[in-house]
């Protein structure tokens, strides 16, 4: 542990310096969730012990070439995959997802997602998308911090949390990504792993006061650290900020110590054939992780769908989000190779590691009370650039996504698009009504309102998908 100088009487500890020397700083000041199960003045909302895994595929996945394929459109449309058969009639998704094939009873396929207006960037398209609300003012909350607001964790461990902030250009990072906009820091998520490391790295290492090795002697000593820090807060006179920093760090500390809460990221303890089954690489390995944490009592976690770099890469480069699929015109490559941008590596993992999830959480009997959420931030645009090497540009009016578990009556194609995937022609679904629908699944009441200093919202504009359900 870091010696630390006596602070001087005019030059106090900032709280930054206090977490830096305790050893707390990466957990408190990077996750501020870690508040929210213990925050005095929430009050669950709810009756329901349902959670929610949230696959956001960053950078917008085609959808013309996963779930909404078209082949009898003209070839510079259709592009150059053929639909597998489903049992289901209308369902007609990418030649590579034969395990998702298999699985058609367990989900649902919208294909009439749409922003209203034309929302062509990453930036706003995914801020509306994960606030549940098109237009959304900047302070927005997302779903997962609103859920971490109304309904707190009961165990000792964070209701939120987000597997890979982001990877590469900070273009795929929402504006409120790292904190809960209007509710506040304390109802952000708890980010775990990076591209170097994450679940599919040897040698993974969570944060560090969840890892197994940290000693209770260590612990104890930052404990005390911090104890005498904080102890002129402790007084009578401790303002209300003072006292919700000592409960952030009572919180920390208890998340830090707890076995339980460190052996969720011990991903050895899976058998090898289970890890195997979900695939070996960054979104596999965190889908699997998503499955743990979820059952050990975390209410929402996001998972970046970030396949990892393809041994087949050509162009070299850093990493960056998987589905960003310019091709030659953003010097991509290929969108339909097997590089590292192309589809013919991204959809075989993702196909492996999706099924899997809902493979394992029926399994386990989970499923009825989970809900899994496999969207990207809008789709890809119908005709396909030939400006280089093949690929498609951003297309917020139409695009597509999974919903199964949590309620969700699978075995189903909610809303169509027309003959190209080019615009909605049924049952619209807008980023308000996708958000309800999410809630509603939570049993998380859309009218509650909920906000601070005096800002009071209600939890959805939207109205739910009722037919979805069973």
């Amino acid at each position: 542990m870091k010696s630390v100088p006596n602070p001087q009487p005019s030059r106090p500890l900032t709280r930054r310096q206090m977490l830096q020397a305790s050893g707390l700083g990466a957990l408190s000041l990077s996750f501020p969730g870690v508040l929210s199960a213990s925050d005095a003045n929430s009050r669950p909302v709810g009756t329901s012990d349902k959670s929610c895994i949230f696959l956001l595929l960053c950078g917008g996945p085609s959808h013309i070439d996963t779930w909404d394929m078209k082949p009898e459109a003209p070839e510079e449309y259709r592009g150059p995959y053929k639909p597998i058969a489903t049992a289901v009639p209308g369902m007609r998704i990418n030649e590579m997802h034969t395990k998702m094939a298999e699985l058609t009873k367990h989900f649902c396929l919208i294909n009439s997602m749409t922003h209203p207006g034309n929302i062509s960037n990453h930036f706003d398209a995914m801020h509306n998308l994960l606030s549940g609300q098109p237009g959304a003012p900047l302070d927005s909350a997302y779903m997962g911090s609103i859920l971490s607001k109304l309904r707190p964790n009961e165990r000792n461990i964070a209701a939120y949390f987000w597997l890979m902030k982001c990877i590469g250009n900070p273009v795929f990072c929402a504006p409120n990504i790292a904190h809960g906009g209007h509710l506040g820091s304390a109802y952000g998520p708890l980010f775990v792993g990076t591209a170097q490391n994450n679940p599919s790295t040897v040698g993974f290492r969570p944060p560090d006061l969840f890892a197994e090795e940290a000693s209770s002697e260590r612990m104890q000593a930052r404990r005390v650290l911090l104890d005498s820090l904080e102890r002129p807060a402790s007084s009578g006179d401790a303002t209300p900020g003072a006292k919700d920093w000592q409960e952030l760090h009572r919180h920390a500390f208890e998340l830090a110590t707890a076995p339980e809460v460190r052996q969720v990221f011990n991903m050895e303890r899976e058998p090898v054939t289970v890890r195997d089954r979900y695939g070996r690489n960054p979104l596999g390995q965190n889908l699997l992780l998503a499955r743990r944490l979820v059952e050990a009592g975390v209410g929402f976690v996001t998972v970046n769908g970030w396949v990892g770099p393809s041994p087949n890469e050509k162009l070299g480069g850093p990493p960056s989000s998987s589905w960003d699929m310019h091709g030659g015109n953003m010097g991509m490559g290929n969108a339909f190779s097997d590089g590292s941008y192309g589809m013919g590596f991204c959809l075989p993992r993702l196909d492996q590691a999706l099924s899997a999830l809902i493979t394992d959480l029926d399994a386990r009997g989970m499923l009825e009370k989970t809900l899994v959420v496999a969207v990207g931030e809008f789709g890809r645009t119908p005709k396909i650039l030939t400006q280089g090497f093949p690929g498609r540009q951003h297309w917020p009016h139409c695009y597509s996504a999974i919903l199964a578990g949590g309620g969700i009556r699978g075995g189903r194609v909610y809303g169509a698009s027309d003959k190209t995937a080019s615009y909605v022609k049924d049952r619209p679904v807008k980023p308000q009504d996708f958000g309800a629908t999410i809630f509603h699944a939570l049993n998380i009441p859309l009218d509650h309102r909920l906000g601070k200093d005096g800002v009071s919202r209600p939890v959805s504009t939207g109205e739910p998908i009722l037919d979805l359900f069973s």
